[in-house]
Parts: structure tokens; C-alpha cells; sequence
């Protein structure tokens, strides 16, 4: 079965790294292209390339002002991304839950197995020569 193209929906979309790292990178503020290449040190080519594949899917917006294009998320097309995260939320708070239970009686019991240690001084071994 051959793959979907990254530009046919967003969860295609954001399945390659670079193009998450933008997303949170432009989750705070929108930014110019410039920016995004400075703070994350990918190619401009690169950056654009990701900006328009995102563009397509609508997981961004782009204004221009002047020569400058400033892009930023559009959380309603990033909505179904989290809905569908969410069903495994569940899930994933259940094993955290079983890890940290399984931490805490590890813990417990290496506590509780521990030999009370007193450490003796040179002059406690001396005298009891004596």
C-alpha cells in the first residue's frame, strides 16, 4: 500500500521532525522566515519548503507585511491532531501511574532491606582489644 504524500492531511504532515519543530517553535508568536531558520538552525530552503507543506495542510496562516511573511499556527486545523492524541491519553496516564507504583515499591523495598549501619571510629576498634 503506497504512502499518503505528506501534503494530503496534517497527520502526514507533522510526521516528519522538522516540521513539529516548527509547529512548536510557532506555537508561542508568529515569526518571519528568518527567524525560524536562526532559532532552529535548519536551511532557509529547508524551512520553506516545511512553511508550505504546513501552508497546504492548514496547519499554518502567513500574512505579509512589506517583503516580510510572518507565519503562525492555526490551532483549529491543530485541533483534530489533539483530539485524536487524546484517546490514547488514558492509556498513556495508566502505564505512568503502573511506573511510578513500581518505582515507588522498588524504592520501598531496597528501604526496607537496607542494614542499619553504624560506623565505628578508630579508637571504638582500639579499645575493644583492650
Amino acid at each position: 500500500m503506497a504512502r499518503a504524500t505528506t501534503t494530503s492531511d496534517a497527520f502526514n504532515a507533522v510526521a516528519e521532525p522538522r516540521r513539529r519543530e516548527i509547529l512548536n517553535y510557532l506555537a508561542l508568536q508568529e515569526r518571519p522566515v528568518g527567524k525560524i531558520v536562526d532559532s532552529l538552525g535548519l536551511a532557509q530552503p529547508s524551512v520553506s519548503k516545511h512553511l508550505r507543506v504546513l501552508l497546504e495542510v492548514g496547519l499554518v496562516d502567513v500574512r505579509r507585511d512589506g517583503r516580510r511573511m510572518f507565519y503562525r499556527t492555526n490551532a483549529e486545523a491543530i485541533r483534530p491532531l489533539h483530539e485524536w492524541t487524546e484517546t490514547f491519553e488514558r492509556f498513556w496516564r495508566h502505564q505512568l501511574s503502573r511506573v511510578k507504583e513500581r518505582a515507588e515499591r522498588k524504592s520501598n523495598a531496597s528501604k526496607e532491606r537496607e542494614p542499619d549501619f553504624n560506623p565505628r571510629r578508630k579508637h571504638d576498634l582500639d579499645s575493644s582489644k583492650n
